[in-house]
């Protein structure tokens, strides 16, 4: 009855011990993510399971090809406005996709962290035959022959309390030649368990899921840099998507200044023919419409550059029928309204509340704190309670012989043979009649435990340093912001100066055709304010440009830029 009691106190009472965490109050249960096939954990005998563990995986790796390019066709024409680009740059662009395949190693840990909970099953089997000469008449025959299978199952887990238990059954068969043998073949059985109980290291739930808590925390910082990798990355598409913006427009004001260079050398052609002119005046617009030939030639090479590498964010690059498609931007070159000064303050305040790559640095301290905890609790010493019960039996064909020790050396009489067997041995183990079990206290005392003290003096190392870089951080985005909301005001008078000057560059080009219609200058003042006309208008589409580039600046510095575009990272 003892013995039965002691049995179901360790099957079933003994993990309570450590069912409470450090602060003695019961922890949720934890499960594991929900993982895809690749990476799932199928549990025996389940078909699954044999699918994963004998299947070979396939080594062969296909890329789905660029998708929703069809959806912006017009014609023959790929049209694009900043928010269709920027679709299909999240759906395409190849160096988004490897920062979204990246996190899969971060749940991966997480998989692998819950690894240290997965149980064990371990069979063996063996046959051993031996056979010994003997020189001793005890010995039972003068060349001892005897055979042993023993056969072992055995299941062993260690628990989210920390508790280690095996739990396993032992049976063997033994046969022998053995004249003094009682029982032959001999079948003896044995069914115990044993378990091992932290008191002081690795007690409790919270500490003993430590890995999976920090693994899981791992997998949130990730997410913060995938952010802003995306923000990044997006950064990158727009500013390509603005680059050919301005190629595109520096083209038509190059493509505009060669017609009106065409029409003002056709008019000096004409007065050269009707002696207007000297034969040498017609030189220097000759020269000058060659060189707007060459700017227009060079600008046509830009663009095309620059399509090519906007083709790259969007993947057009990799489907044949894109390749050479003309893409038309349909977004306006001009800078959208703004009204009032950008409060700086304010800036800096929206960049500290959602940049990402603050919010990363933040759960680096809390991996920190978690590491410290971790370390923390290796020098406790290692005070266990031990426990074990194991029941046995025995079985077999018993032969009652008499006279086994006879004057003459003769062998013995067999009196009577009793059948038995396997059933015998397994009815005594689970009557639970013949019991061994035990109770121990294990104490493992670091009397200097130089490594464990280094772990944690590393630890709080790092919490130090994760926090002087958050420090260091966030100065830099304080830095960051207000040079942005400088760069963006900056370029808004720079574009007001930039319209001043073209009309005046108009003013000029058209009080000089005058004074060289009324012949009181030469032709080399018209061609000078024609090229001062030329440079303005560039100058005011790089100004319009880099306006719209410094407010994209401004977004990617305050982490607003993906909410702004309406891009949400999953």
């Amino acid at each position: 009855m003892h013995s039965k009691f002691f049995l179901f106190l360790v099957l079933s009472g003994v993990p309570l011990l450590a069912q409470v965490g450090a602060t003695g109050v019961p922890l949720p249960e934890i499960n594991p993510p929900a993982m895809g096939s690749s990476n799932d954990a199928p549990l025996f005998p389940t078909p699954a399971y044999f699918r994963k563990h004998f299947s070979t995986p396939p080594a062969r790796v296909e890329l789905r090809p660029p998708v929703r390019l069809d959806d912006f066709v017009v014609g023959d024409r790929l049209e694009l406005s900043l928010r269709s680009f920027l679709d299909l740059v999240m759906a395409n662009n190849t160096d988004i996709e490897i920062q979204r395949v990246s996190m899969e190693t971060l749940q991966n840990a997480i998989q692998r962290a819950f690894g240290t909970f997965d149980p064990r099953l371990v069979a063996t089997f063996q046959s051993q035959r031996t056979k010994t000469q003997t020189g001793d008449v005890l010995a039972g025959a003068a060349t001892l022959s005897e055979l042993s299978q023993p056969a072992r199952f055995s299941y062993s887990q260690t628990l989210d309390t920390g508790t280690q238990f095996n739990i396993g059954f032992n049976a063997t068969k033994r046969s022998t030649n053995n004249t003094f043998a009682n029982f032959n073949p001999l079948l003896n059985a044995q069914f115990g368990m044993d378990f091992v109980q932290p008191l002081l290291r690795n007690r409790g739930r919270y500490m003993n899921r430590m890995n999976i808590t920090i693994a899981r925390s791992r997998l949130r910082q990730g997410e913060y840099n995938l952010e802003d990798q995306v923000l990044r990355l997006i950064v990158q598409a727009e500013n390509a998507y603005w680059q050919v913006v301005l190629d595109r427009e520096n083209l038509q004001v190059q493509e505009k200044a060669l017609a009106v260079n065409e029409q003002f050398l056709k008019r000096n052609e004409r007065e050269l023919e009707l002696g207007a002119i000297s034969p040498l005046d017609i030189y220097q617009p000759q020269a000058r419409f060659q060189q707007f030939k060459i700017q227009v030639s060079q600008a046509q090479y830009r663009l095309e550059q620059s399509i090519d590498a906007l083709r790259r964010q969007i993947g057009a690059d990799m489907d044949p029928r894109f390749r050479k498609m003309p893409i038309v931007l349909t977004e306006s070159v001009e800078p959208p309204l703004t009204t009032g000064a950008i409060d700086a303050e304010n800036a800096v305040e929206k960049a500290l509340r959602f940049r990402q790559d603050l919010k990363a640095t933040a759960q680096g301290m809390d991996i920190n704190d978690l590491q410290i905890k971790q370390s923390s609790n290796q020098l406790l010493p290692d005070l266990s309670l031990t426990g074990s019960y194991t029941s046995t039996g025995r079985g077999g064909i018993f032969y009652d012989r008499k006279d086994v020790f006879t004057e003459a050396g003769g062998a013995s009489h067999i009196v009577k043979v009793i059948p038995g067997g396997f059933g015998d041995a397994m009815s005594q183990v689970f009557g639970f009649g013949y019991p061994i079990y035990s109770f121990g206290l294990r104490l493992t005392l670091p009397i200097r435990d130089r490594a464990a003290s280094a772990n944690l003096a590393d630890a709080m190392v790092n919490k130090r340093l994760t926090a002087l870089r958050a420090r260091s951080l966030e100065q830099q985005i304080r830095q960051e912001v207000l040079n942005a909301v400088s760069q963006v005001e900056s370029s808004k008078a720079s574009v007001d100066l930039a319209k001043v000057q073209l009309q005046l560059a108009q003013q000029t080009l058209d009080a000089e055709n005058k004074k060289y219609e009324l012949g009181t200058n030469t032709i080399f003042f018209v061609l000078d304010a024609q090229q001062q006309l030329v440079q303005a208008q560039s100058q005011l589409v790089q100004q319009t440009v880099q306006y719209r580039r410094n407010l994209l600046n401004l977004l990617q510095r305050t982490g607003e830029l993906l909410d702004e575009r309406g891009i949400a990272v999953r």
